[in-house]
């Protein structure tokens, strides 16, 4: 099968383009032809609120990735939609996550289809946004009414999506193993990476900050003075993606600076493996989310985890066999991260981490891809 996946990759960093390299990667194994048609242009700065779009590591050699898709240039939409349909692909996959991109998409795919060839699957991660915009709805109609079919990674987004259109062809499915962070190390070998002492018991709070993911309500939880007594610290891994005062004044409030660790720059691909390694477990106190590519990591390092009722966590985290699920008052997560260590929980979780993971894998997903691609007539 010849395949193009319009989506972001390499040079640019971040979940979604590991995602994409990975995806490409399983088809390849699996005897598929795959180009990626990456952006020349993905966000205008004014809506990137990072300190760079780019990665620092090295372009993959084994992939066929070529930077044209201008996601604000509608000229630049129609030549590529042309130059796709001209090559007429078995199938174009397309990775859907902000309703901003849904004119560019949603044109392509649309330009593409006028072959008569080209099939249009979607692998979407969200459809209602985390941060809500004017004109969301009207983008998403847009671009659902363009595409074939969809993949979808939660219940929550597949639901979302016949708020659209209910009679697009949908397979709900799940999220694969990020497994491409390589192999895991020793708890005391991943803290003499990072200089953390070899004594103190570590949690983990990972990816980019924004407001939804509730870094805010765990360091209110943190502040509970069950898990101040302990040899506990909470390691904060990731970029700030908005203002950071309001967090550390929330540690300076709770007095947590000897025991809140900040490594917030971008954490480089490479060293990923060191921050879920030294950790006991990983902290997911999300106000709303559908899933988390952090999960996905977790599993693969074999981590428990913790997880708030919020979209799809829930589904991907069995309560009680690979670690918690809580609402997101912070009484609760103290609960929760208090049992975890009082208890010994965690070769228990690591068990049942063990099992639960073999649903994750990337070849499931592409057989389910390829199946949703024979459906559509």
């Amino acid at each position: 099968m010849k395949l193009t996946i319009l989506s972001t990759a390499f040079p640019y960093r971040g979940g979604i383009a590991v995602f994409t390299e990975r995806l490409a990667r399983a088809f390849q194994q699996a005897g598929d032809l795959v180009k990626i048609s990456t952006f020349s242009l993905q966000y205008p700065n004014l809506l990137f609120p990072g300190k760079s779009q780019y990665s620092s590591s090295e372009s993959p050699n084994d992939l066929d990735i070529i930077r044209e898709v201008n996601s604000i240039n509608p000229f630049n939409w129609i030549r590529i939609g042309l130059k796709i349909r001209k090559q007429k692909p078995d199938a174009l996959i397309l990775k859907y996550w902000i309703p901003f991109l849904g004119p560019c998409l949603g044109t392509i795919s649309r330009i593409v289809k006028g072959n008569n060839h080209t099939k249009v699957v979607v692998v979407i991660d969200n459809l209602i946004p985390h941060e809500k915009r004017f004109g969301d709805n009207l983008l998403n109609k847009y671009f659902v009414n363009s595409v074939d079919a969809f993949f979808a990674m939660s219940e929550s987004v597949y639901n979302d999506l016949n708020h659209f259109n209910a009679n697009k062809k949908k397979m709900l499915g799940v999220h694969p193993l990020y497994d491409n962070f390589g192999d895991a190390i020793s708890k005391s070998e991943a803290k003499r990476v990072l200089n953390l002492d070899e004594d103190t018991n570590y949690m983990l709070f990972f990816g980019i900050i924004r407001k939804y993911k509730g870094l805010d309500t765990l360091l209110k939880a943190f502040a509970d003075e069950r898990l101040q007594s302990q040899n506990l610290k909470l390691i904060v891994a990731g970029e700030f993606y908005e203002n950071d005062k309001p967090y550390l004044d929330l540690i300076t409030k709770y007095n947590l600076s000897d025991s809140v660790v900040l490594h917030t720059n971008f954490i480089p691909d490479k060293d990923v493996v060191n921050y879920f390694c030294a950790a006991d477990i990983i902290v997911q106190p999300y106000k709303h989310a559908t899933q988390s590519g952090v999960t996905q990591i977790a599993y693969h390092f074999e981590k428990p985890m913790l997880v708030t009722d919020v979209g799809g966590l829930a589904e991907i985290v069995p309560h009680n066999k690979v670690g918690y699920v809580t609402s997101q008052e912070p009484l609760n997560i103290a609960d929760a991260i208090t049992d975890f260590y009082l208890n010994n929980r965690e070769n228990d979780f690591i068990s049942g981490i063990k099992e639960e993971k073999k649903k994750y894998s990337w070849e499931i997903m592409v057989l389910n891809i390829k199946k949703i691609l024979e459906s559509i007539h």
